[in-house]
């Protein structure tokens, strides 16, 4: 309510302006209690989630704030993306609020403190607990970024809950030329290499970050490598490139990546893509235009075992990871459901 109040005057802010103020406020607030597992744990690449519900990537870039976030009734955050140096990003303006179509335009370009500034921070938080997933990148000029993913793994995997390797934002030029066949397997037999260096036991999956504007052939392509290199889940998906004609808002035509509500029918789409291909063998995290708890329910029937929302976070706010939670518990009563393994892909 108290958000809901706040909410105009929070968007006369510039939006970057109010994302920094709001994990200032989430810093300098006591954490809330960690979810526990109950009626929604999920397990999922060996790892007890206790409930399905996560904060995607790019709300917490820096690893500030993971507890508060958790505390808010997320079942696991993934912070960063990190990259090995710390960057600027790209030029301001870089992020956009697509208020009539509940959607943000961001072309941040990975800005970040950098992987040292940010793995004190997780080193310091570990006897905490709770699920913190990392999202690891490259450095925007770069001369081998593949090098990179390997030095960021060798930094992050002995403190991450799981491992995201993304290679699917579209505000680095060329990053996605990473999920070619040929590029993603150097790749993750880098990452893999670099993990097993550091982590010889107990080491954390790898998930890997895809974006929605893939092709069937490019879909197929990274299901066999993702079953050929064991991948613990797929992240299906990052922003998107396109722009749906049913967008009203004026800022629409702003380069970079789409996200909230409209990415939700291509997000979905991608999920089902996936889970055919895979047939069930690599367990999937459903992101984008996730809102309710409805969406949250529909992406775990098309085959999604974990969902990820943030755009949805900026109009809703920051009780919505609990608003989700009570509705999948009410929807998964609803159907007949006991867990909500049982329902991942049963639509």
């Amino acid at each position: 309510m108290l958000f809901h109040l706040l909410k105009p005057a929070i968007f006369t802010l510039d939006p970057e302006k109010a994302h920094r103020l709001t994990v200032a406020g989430l810093r300098a607030m006591p954490a809330g209690p960690k979810s526990v597992p109950g009626r929604l744990s999920v397990n999922v690449a060996g790892i007890e989630f206790p409930n399905p519900v996560g904060m995607a990537a790019g709300f917490d870039k820096d690893a500030e704030v993971p507890d508060a976030l958790l505390g808010l009734g997320f079942g696991f955050t993934e912070v960063g993306s990190i990259t090995p140096r710390p960057q600027e990003g790209n030029l301001k303006p870089r992020l956009f609020r697509l208020v009539e179509d509940r959607a943000v335009i961001n072309r941040m370009g990975f800005n970040n403190g950098g992987a040292q500034s940010a793995a004190e921070r997780l080193k310091s938080r570990r006897a905490k607990g709770g699920i913190v997933g990392i999202n690891i990148g490259a450095n925007k000029d770069s001369s081998d970024r593949i090098a990179d993913y390997a030095h960021m793994t060798r930094i992050m995997a002995p403190l991450a809950s799981y491992l995201a390797v993304n290679i699917s934002s579209p505000n680095t030029p060329g990053l996605r030329a990473l999920q070619d066949e040929g590029a993603l397997i150097e790749l993750l037999d880098s990452v893999i290499e670099a993990r097993a260096g550091v982590c010889p036991e107990n080491a954390p999956p790898i998930f890997l970050k895809v974006a929605p504007d893939l092709t069937p052939t490019d879909v197929d392509a990274i299901t066999r490598i993702a079953l050929d290199k064991n991948l613990g889940a797929l992240i299906v998906s990052n922003t998107t490139i396109s722009r749906p004609s049913s967008l009203r808002s004026h800022q629409s035509a702003e380069t970079g990546g789409l996200s909230g509500a409209p990415l939700r029918a291509l997000a979905l789409q991608r999920v089902r893509d996936f889970r055919t291909a895979t047939g069930g063998a690599v367990p999937l995290v459903g992101v984008g235009g996730i809102g309710s708890a409805d969406d949250a329910w529909e992406r775990i029937r098309a085959g999604a075992s974990l969902v990820q929302f943030y755009s949805a976070m900026v109009y809703e706010g920051p009780g919505l990871a609990r608003k989700i939670t009570r509705g999948l518990e009410r929807l998964m009563k609803r159907d007949g459901f006991s867990a909500i393994a049982e329902a991942v892909g049963t639509e």
